[in-house]
């Protein structure tokens, strides 16, 4: 891969999952969120247009137990199977004292490599091109404190094992499902010949921290909220714990995990290229002349 191109950029991330392991250990299932572990880390790769290599995990516990440990890296070894990252190594530390037995968290490493002609950087943005945003899957690892905040009185073994009519599934499946990795839908979009011309990873800090990331000074991201199904979970965190709207788009990725700015001319075939890769791309917006920021409509 890096034999062939001009001038090869290496890229890194590092990320954990947050407090959302909290919710594995009381569900006691531990095999998806090394998924989230990777994702955190391989999508912020590909959002600068890289192509991961390959991921090292850390586990710190209170006590290793040899079963639950091989279930978190399983979790790891499917995010980077879905990345096409190899899983070159990892560590596991037992901290007796410092952490209680039946803890543990997770954090991963990531390295990859862009052709520096390849990077996104934002800077062809101009007024017209379009938005699309590629649909996530559950609750990313960000915006978990406030997630146990509000369903404090559910975070029981039968309150997660619960069925809400509205989310179609269980309390528990719906917030620990894994974080969708994106890596091989934009490098479809690449081998479909379409330029992305700015790319955003809608983690921590959601729209309005997030978003203007991806921007260069002078264009403004419009996003029109109802240009997509908004997951249940989300109106059913907003409601519960009576966050204002404001809050919930500055927390949680609201259901668009990615965010790709292409030339209109570009969009359509973008879109077919997401699709073949398994993912569900919207047009939830444009890029206009103004100062630099984020405008949800």
């Amino acid at each position: 891969k890096i034999k062939e191109m001009e001038e090869p950029v290496l890229l890194s991330g590092t990320d954990g999952c947050g407090t959302k392991v909290k919710l594995a250990i009381i569900m006691d299932k531990h095999d998806t969120i090394g998924i989230d572990a990777v994702a955190m880390c391989v999508n912020d790769i590909a959002c600068a247009g890289g192509e991961p290599l390959f991921f090292l995990d850390y586990i710190a516990c209170g006590k290793n137990y040899p079963e639950k440990i091989a279930d978190i890296v399983k979790g790891v070894a499917e995010g980077c199977l879905q990345s096409e990252a190899a899983l070159i190594g990892g560590e596991t530390a037992e901290h007796p004292g410092l952490m209680p037995e039946e803890d543990y968290d997770l954090a991963g490493f990531a390295v990859g490599v862009v052709d520096k002609k390849d990077m996104i950087t934002g800077e062809n943005l101009k007024p017209g091109d379009v938005l699309i945003g590629m649909a996530s899957t559950g609750v990313p690892s960000n915006g978990f404190s406030l997630v146990r905040k509000v369903f404090e009185k559910e975070l029981n073994k039968e309150g997660l094992e619960t069925y809400y009519e509205e989310l179609g599934t269980t309390l528990g499946e719906a917030l620990l499902a894994p974080t969708r990795i994106y890596v091989k839908a934009l490098k479809a979009v690449k081998n479909a010949g379409v330029t992305v011309k700015a790319c955003s990873h809608i983690t921590g800090g959601g729209f309005y921290e997030n978003v203007p990331r991806m921007l260069k000074d002078g264009v403004r991201a419009v996003i029109k909220k109802d240009s997509y199904q908004i997951p249940p979970i989300f109106g059913m965190l907003a409601k519960k714990g009576d966050i204002e709207e404001h809050m919930m788009y500055n927390t949680y990725n609201m259901g668009i995990g990615m965010v790709v700015a292409v030339d209109a001319a570009d969009a359509e075939r973008a879109m077919e290229a997401m699709k073949s890769a398994g993912d569900t791309p919207y047009i939830i917006g444009s890029i206009e002349a103004g100062e630099k920021g984020v405008t949800l409509c």
